[in-house]
């Protein structure tokens, strides 16, 4: 009975998404409809594709990944199970998390939920997630975050999405694209439902090295308390919210006005209930995006070395009469086939910036623009980066600003969802730059591993048709309990 009640839940499931492609493959294991206790009992979770399951295919949406299966679950799959929750399936993503609109998939770009006739993109590179959220196919679901891959697709699907502080949430079990830039992030239609996801996962890992240690946790946790304490969540008053002048770059033009005006009514409103708005500024940003292609290439480069077609994944044999004086060369009729166009190019460029000729002018310098991004993230907010502080001297970090801000309020894209028809042709015609400016908001939190969530706010231009808008706010690393109040907060004012 439970096993007919399983595969018929998993039919639903898959006839709902025919029209999204959220979705690339649905759990039908009669045992997660066991009754269950816990934090998460009956929540219904959708698993990004690159995070290993060991009941269903981990493909990262890639031909050379396309029949492999983990012997293991990653950690926060089995702290969600112990938990309660109940895994629907896995989430459709670009390949190997590289991209910001999800069209670069094996399994097909997914269509955003709010308006299916419209053939819009859901964002990548969870897009996924983002769309089985919105469509309602499962309470919540896991993401990961390089560079926005959580942030973006929650603004263009109109959901919730956090990309926690980095070293918060186990990578252990996650199918690595760049080390020091990858993050799992939860994504739900409510802060509520992403805060009870997130409280359950957020746990220490030593299977995972870049795991925090307990201390700081509760160092930062003690830290983000207080400053929730200073202010009164009816009025605001004592919140002090910065916005960063160069979060408002030339892309938001009169085309998306209507993401400006949503910024400002939503200030405005925060303004009434006693929050100070501070402007400031963050200089480096401009260079963050450069930074930001050339730090996860290079990583991504090192990464997806192991991918050689002899220990696991796609094995192309070498045709007849093929130059095999070399395992290189072996190697390279399995990663030919085995990865797409958008994957091999970020392989090239990664490769490149580590070469001998490009190390020092590209990736030594783009560490160095990341850790003045870092810098300017310190200087403008009132709390200490604990974080980093405690790892680095205190001649490279840079302190808390006397008259600094609490959190930062920004713009999650620089425009709503684009239509897929247009994406695909732009990519046929090989302007891929298109794609990598989707990320100039959400790069910089990202190389500064600090706490980010997106959240819908309201669209009030009649011209767009409604389509969903998302505003981000930003803490100082390990203030993702503040993040998420001042995000109830909008949430609660976006909703009337």
């Amino acid at each position: 009975m439970l096993r007919r009640f399983a595969s018929n839940a998993a039919s639903s499931l898959r006839s709902k998404d025919a029209s999204f492609n959220a979705f690339v493959s649905f759990e039908d294991s009669p045992d997660l409809f066991k009754p269950s206790e816990g934090l998460l009992n009956d929540f219904s979770v959708g698993i990004k594709d690159n995070i290993c399951t060991s009941a269903l295919p981990t493909t990262c949406g890639s031909a050379i990944l396309q029949d492999f299966r983990s012997p293991f679950d990653a950690t926060v799959v089995k702290l969600l199970k112990e938990a309660g929750a109940r895994i629907a399936g896995k989430t459709n993503c670009d390949e190997f998390g590289m991209g910001s609109l999800n069209i670069h998939s094996i399994h097909g770009p997914v269509i955003n939920p709010f308006d299916v006739d419209s053939r819009r993109a859901a964002g990548g590179s969870s897009g996924g997630s983002a769309a089985a959220v919105a469509a309602g196919l499962c309470d919540a679901a896991l993401g990961t975050d390089t560079g926005g891959s959580i942030r973006l697709p929650a603004s263009y699907c109109g959901v919730v999405g956090l990309k926690p502080s980095y070293g918060l949430l186990s990578r252990h079990g996650v199918v690595s694209y760049a080390d020091s830039l990858d993050t799992v992030g939860v994504l739900a239609q409510n802060v509520q439902k992403v805060e009870k996801v997130f409280g359950s996962i957020n746990k220490r890992d030593f299977n995972d090295p870049t795991s925090v240690s307990e201390r700081l946790r509760e160092k930062a946790r003690l830290i983000a308390m207080e400053r929730i304490q200073r202010w009164d969540t009816e009025s605001l008053e004592g919140l002090r919210i910065g916005v960063p002048q160069e979060y408002f770059p030339s892309e938001l033009n009169s085309a998306s006005s209507h993401i400006l005006s949503a910024i400002r009514h939503l200030l405005a409103q925060l303004r009434s209930l006693g929050a100070s708005i501070v402007p400031v500024s963050l200089p480096s940003t401009k260079y963050a995006l450069s930074a930001y292609y050339v730090i996860a290439s290079a990583e991504g480069s090192s990464c997806l070395s192991r991918y050689d077609g002899i220990r696991y994944g796609l094995r192309v044999p070498p045709s007849p009469g093929s130059d095999l004086t070399s395992t290189s060369k072996t190697y390279a009729h399995s990663r030919s086939q085995g990865f797409g166009s958008e994957v091999k190019k970020r392989i090239l460029l990664g490769t490149y910036a580590l070469g001998a000729d490009a190390f020092d002018n590209y990736f030594l310098q783009a560490q160095r623009v990341r850790q003045m991004v870092r810098n300017d993230f310190n200087r403008v907010f009132s709390i200490t980066n604990v974080m980093y502080t405690e790892n680095s001297s205190e001649e490279d970090v840079a302190g808390p600003g006397v008259n600094g801000v609490d959190v930062l309020i920004h713009p999650s894209a620089i425009r709503t969802a684009p239509r897929l028809d247009d994406v695909l042709d732009t990519l046929r015609q090989r302007d891929t730059l298109q794609d990598y400016v989707q990320d100039v908001l959400t790069v910089p939190a990202s190389l500064s591993g600090l706490p980010a969530l997106s959240v819908p706010v309201q669209n009030h231009e009649v011209g767009d048709a409604g389509w969903p808008i998302g505003v981000s706010i930003v803490g100082q690393w390990g203030t993702d309990e503040l993040v998420l109040r001042v995000g109830q907060v909008i949430e609660r004012l976006s909703r009337g």
